[in-house]
């Protein structure tokens, strides 16, 4: 009988066709709206980094950061490689979405994408953009879901408007599946790719899990409240928010500082619940 080091010996790896392998990052940031009283908590706007493309396909138009997985590099360090050097950003960290593999996906050819999300603070460093992406910049997010199958998602920076029409077709272990009707701008699937991931970050959010990472280290329950707000497109009753999230805080003895008005109290995340 043969001996696995004797078959692996012999084995030809090229007798089946294989895939190309590529990471796409959609990196979120919560930044304030402009704040016009110094009585009225300033809006919140989610906000989602894109990058130009430099080469063909699909050039100029704008995408998600990502490319294609190296010799001896795992795909979480293409992720990390890839986001810092198309945005000059490199995040803390990435979690894992999903993956997109239907045929005909990309122009180029048999392409596998690994989709990782990524939560930035607001004082993170403005994109720059470097490698093969032209440009970077931040863009903000309007994402309908209505309820009925047809979506619309909307990306705005200046005058710079991405629209994208989406079919929700399915939902497969608590993640919603989308199909792209009109794709408006955007490269390749990635209005699909970022759907997809903001509807998971949307039933997260539920829960308060991951909106902590949009946040410093203490914080107002109205500035938590203002983020699970803004990621789920929803507006919260405080007494009913603030009943919900009790068991996810703990209560500092430090207060806010200098913002005009009376000092509110600061919370931290409970790292015992």
């Amino acid at each position: 009988m043969q001996s696995e080091k004797d078959f692996l010996e012999n084995y030809d790896i090229t007798a089946f066709e294989r895939p190309s392998v590529t990471t796409d990052i959609v990196c979120f940031r919560i930044q304030n709206s402009t704040k016009e009283n110094y009585r009225k908590n300033p809006g919140k706007k989610l906000t989602i980094l894109l990058i130009q493309r430099k080469e063909h396909p699909f050039m100029d138009a704008w995408a998600l950061p990502g490319g294609f997985l190296q010799p001896n590099e795992t795909i979480e360090q293409c992720a990390m490689r890839e986001i810092s050097e198309e945005t000059g950003i490199t995040p803390v960290s990435i979690m894992p979405v999903c993956t997109f593999s239907e045929p005909g996906r990309d122009p180029r050819g048999w392409i596998i994408s690994n989709a990782f999300a990524s939560i930035l603070g607001e004082d993170s460093a403005q994109p720059v953009g470097g490698d093969d992406a032209k440009d970077a910049k931040w863009f903000e997010i309007n994402f309908e879901q209505n309820g009925s199958a047809e979506c619309i998602l909307e990306l705005t920076h200046s005058d710079i408007t991405l629209r994208s029409v989406l079919e929700e077709t399915k939902t497969r272990f608590g993640i919603a599946q989308f199909a792209i009707k009109e794709g408006g701008t955007l490269a390749f699937d990635h209005a699909r790719i970022i759907a997809t991931t903001l509807s998971v970050l949307r039933e997260k959010a539920k829960h308060f899990e991951y909106i902590f990472d949009f946040l410093p280290e203490t914080f107002t329950l109205n500035a938590l409240q203002k983020v699970q707000e803004t990621i789920m497109d929803i507006e919260v009753l405080p007494a009913n928010f603030r009943r919900k999230v009790a068991p996810f805080v703990a209560q500092t003895d430090d207060f806010t500082q200098g913002d005009g008005h009376r000092p509110a109290q600061l919370y931290k995340r409970n790292t015992q619940q």
